[in-house]
Order: C-alpha cells, then sequence, then structure tokens
C-alpha cells in the first residue's frame, strides 16, 4: 500500500495530464469527505484515525484546540520539509487538501454525530475516509505529513515507509488507550483497517 503512494508521489500516474483546477476539485471533494467522516461519524464517538489526524483527534480532545486547526498547525512543517523532495506541486496540492480539510472540519464542528452505533460508526466512518483520503492520494496531495516524514526517513535509515508510519501508529493507538479507552481503541483500529483498504481498492 505505501510503495503505491511512493509511486503516485514520485511517478507520472494515469492522472498525469488532469488540469490543475480538476486536480483541486476532486481533492476538495475528497479533503471534504475526510471532514465529514471526522465530525460526523468519528470524533464525538472517540474514535480516531492514524497519523496527524490521530494526533490532531487526540489534542483536541485533552485541550481546547479545535481539530481543523491542529491539523493545519501539525502538517504543514512536513509538507514543507518534503517540499525539495516531492516537488511543488506536492506542496500545493497538499496544502490545498489540508486547508480545505480543516475548514470543512471547523465548519462541522457544531453538528452532533450522524449515529452513535459503533458498527455504523467504524463502517461508514472508515469507508468516508478512506475514499476521501484515496482521492486526495490519486490526485496528487496528501493529508499526513507523517507518510511524507516516513519518505524522507527511509531514504535515510534501514525501515520502510510502512514500518516507519505503523511505528508511528502503534504510539497513536496505544495513546488512545489510555485517553478514550480500550474499547474506543478497538474501534479505532477497525475504522482504520477499513479506511486503508478502501484507500488501497482506490488507488490502485
Amino acid at each position: 500500500m505505501y510503495k503505491r503512494r511512493v509511486n503516485y508521489y514520485f511517478s507520472y500516474s494515469r492522472s498525469a495530464y488532469i488540469s490543475i483546477y480538476k486536480r483541486l476539485l476532486f481533492i476538495f471533494c475528497g479533503a471534504s469527505l475526510v471532514a465529514i467522516s471526522l465530525q460526523l461519524f468519528l470524533v464525538k464517538n472517540n474514535v480516531i484515525d492514524g497519523g496527524i489526524v490521530g494526533v490532531s483527534i487526540i489534542l483536541s480532545h485533552i485541550s481546547s484546540i479545535e481539530i481543523g486547526f491542529a491539523l493545519l498547525l501539525l502538517n504543514t512543517p512536513f509538507f514543507f520539509l518534503g517540499y525539495s523532495y516531492l516537488g511543488k506541486r506536492f506542496l500545493i496540492l497538499s496544502l490545498f487538501a489540508i486547508s480545505v480539510l480543516s475548514i470543512g472540519t471547523h465548519v462541522l464542528e457544531p453538528f452532533p454525530s450522524i449515529t452513535n452505533n459503533p458498527i455504523l460508526v467504524i463502517v461508514l466512518g472508515g469507508v468516508i475516509l478512506g475514499l476521501g483520503v484515496g482521492i486526495v492520494i490519486r490526485y496528487g496531495g496528501s493529508l499526513d505529513g507523517t507518510e511524507v516524514l516516513a519518505i524522507l526517513l527511509s531514504k535515510r535509515t534501514p525501515f520502510s515507509i510502512g514500518q516507519i508510519v505503523m511505528f508511528f501508529n502503534f504510539f497513536i493507538f496505544s495513546s488512545s488507550i489510555y485517553i478514550f479507552g480500550l474499547k474506543e481503541a478497538v474501534f479505532s483500529l477497525a475504522a482504520f483497517f477499513l479506511a486503508y483498504k478502501t484507500i488501497d481498492l482506490l488507488i490502485k
């Protein structure tokens, strides 16, 4: 899965000819889906995602910082860090995606969760999250700075991108046990699995 992501970042894909405006439109839709998943399914049920999104949810829960602002604050340095390696277009599209996600989560913050049924939260939240992230990746952007960091670290360490990302996520999900509880952590892992299986299918 992570190898596919790198291939999308570093090579011309089937959508390489697509205009920047069409890319921005699809990325807007993808980031909006992620905002819907987070605010209307996952966050208010204490279900988190991995990476910077998960860290932002935890940070928002233990402080007064809004999720949207935390996402923008935590992700931006990683994208600028990877600018020289991943290219200007990747930076622009990723910053646009994060901006849309941040605004979307802020706008949807006052709305209650659509459902509190754990099965629906996991399935609908996970699949919608995966669709959104997958669309953003497919059209040249990213919503998670930890993957950018993992790409850079993999070039300087013996560890693969997948190993580095899973190392980050191990600590994120472990932390969620102490903050939200074991049951919520298990739900988070289930939603995370569904999201990334959806991403995998979307960017094949």
